[in-house]
């Protein structure tokens, strides 16, 4: 068995509200990506539900002015707290935390778990996850699930987990014959990954930063990319009036956030004139819709 489930809003009703279920794998992660339109569709009376899968535990302090004695002793409650703000910045009032131990970042990971904590996220079985994530989905009922590419946007083993965890729960809710004890089945209709930095944002941002006299974070990122790579995003959605609230949503993890560092070097205006969007891609539909889309509910009437 995996540790408690512990769900934070109420599940007395369930409106019929056009409902985007985020599964995100450490607290932070909720506010550096698909933050803007979590907040957006939190304001336009859309129904948003945040899945966290492990308590951080891990992660390092990575903003000097919050190292501090008490503070690395206190990591997963402190995280914890820091996430609860930052929901509350974002208006997003449906959280689920699954409870599993952060698994902690190994460079060049290659998917060997033996190289982590036997009772981290990564190494529980991925059967057992999966049904915890279902009963969630069952539960809550969303419309789509949004969660990270299958390389996990970074090679960081609970990102990747996170992935696998969320596509299957994704394939399997919806079937009776699997994980019956999870509750009634539902089938969310479309499936979503996170495209944080695509290539054609980072230009536009590098392009706009060097214009600007400001000096680009982008530039190493560029260097990375293959000429003439691929664009897999397929859904924009216009989030300019909600970046100062992803800002000060990340800024509430101020263990993990550094007011002074590279999250912070482009100024929030900048962007806005540049590419006021966020960027997904869609993987799975169960429903007609047109791309590219502009909104992750189009199709669902």
């Amino acid at each position: 068995m995996g540790p408690a489930l512990v769900v934070t809003a109420g599940l007395s009703r369930m409106p019929a509200t056009p409902h985007a279920m985020f599964v995100h794998a450490h607290p932070d992660d909720e506010s550096s990506k698909g933050a803007a339109t979590m907040a957006r569709y939190a304001k336009e009376g859309y129904r948003v539900t945040v899945v966290t899968c492990t308590d951080g535990m891990r992660g390092d302090v990575l903003n000097p002015a919050m190292d501090r004695p008490g503070v690395r002793e206190r990591m997963p409650q402190v995280r914890r707290e820091e996430l609860e703000r930052a929901l509350q910045i974002l208006g997003v009032t449906g959280h689920v935390d699954l409870g599993y131990a952060d698994s902690g970042f190994v460079e060049d990971f290659d998917g060997d778990g033996s190289v982590l904590d036997p009772g981290c996220f990564y190494n529980v079985p991925p059967e057992q996850t999966t049904e915890r994530l279902v009963r969630v989905v069952r539960q809550r009922r969303p419309d789509v699930v949004v969660t990270y590419p299958e390389d996990g946007g970074y090679p960081h083993p609970d990102h990747i987990r996170c992935h696998d965890v969320s596509v299957a729960a994704f394939d399997t809710a919806g079937d009776p014959t699997r994980f019956p004890g999870a509750g009634a089945p539902w089938q969310p209709r479309k499936l979503y990954y996170m495209s944080v930095h695509t290539r054609r944002k980072v230009e536009a941002l590098h392009t706009a930063c060097l214009d600007r006299g400001i000096e680009s974070p982008f530039a190493g990122w560029l260097k990375r990319w293959e000429p003439g790579a691929a664009d897999p995003s397929t859904t924009h959605v216009e989030v300019g009036d909600y970046l100062e609230i992803r800002s000060r949503a990340l800024l509430a993890h101020a263990t993990q956030i550094d007011p002074h560092g590279a999250w912070f070097q482009v100024p929030d205006d900048l962007v806005r004139q540049v590419y006021p969007y966020e960027d997904f891609v869609l993987a799975r539909s169960l429903v007609d819709t047109h791309l590219p889309e502009d909104s992750l509910f189009a199709g669902l009437g």
